[in-house]
């Protein structure tokens, strides 16, 4: 079985792009996007990741049936954050208040004994 040898050029390059990526999450995290800050810290993160596993982890050189754990492994990933952005999106606004208690009706009877 042979290994696959990565040129140290092509992680210093990884490298400095994870480090710029980091420096774009930290600038993006003083602008603000309104519901899109989650977004896009979440689309950075994933594609920092990506860099990780494909190069450092060298996923990307490795045989199929391991591809096929890795892709099974994004396959869930992508799941959990369409359900985390889903529960995001339905999320009512800070700004809007929530319903009184008063306003809330109650089965008759439900206080009798005060």
């Amino acid at each position: 079985m042979s290994e696959h040898i990565v040129s140290p050029t092509v992680y210093v390059i990884i490298f400095a792009i994870l480090i710029v990526m980091t420096a774009t999450t930290a600038a993006v995290a003083f602008v603000d996007l309104g519901r899109f800050n989650i977004v896009v810290a979440l689309v950075i993160a994933t594609f920092k990741a990506s860099l990780v596993v494909l190069f450092f982890m060298h996923a990307r050189y490795i045989p199929g049936r391991t591809q096929l754990v890795i892709i099974a492994g994004v396959f869930w990933l992508a799941i959990m954050l369409s359900l985390t952005l889903v529960d995001y999106k339905t999320r009512r606004p800070e700004s809007e208040p929530a319903p009184a208690l008063s306003s809330m009706t109650t089965p008759a009877g439900y206080f009798a004994g005060s």
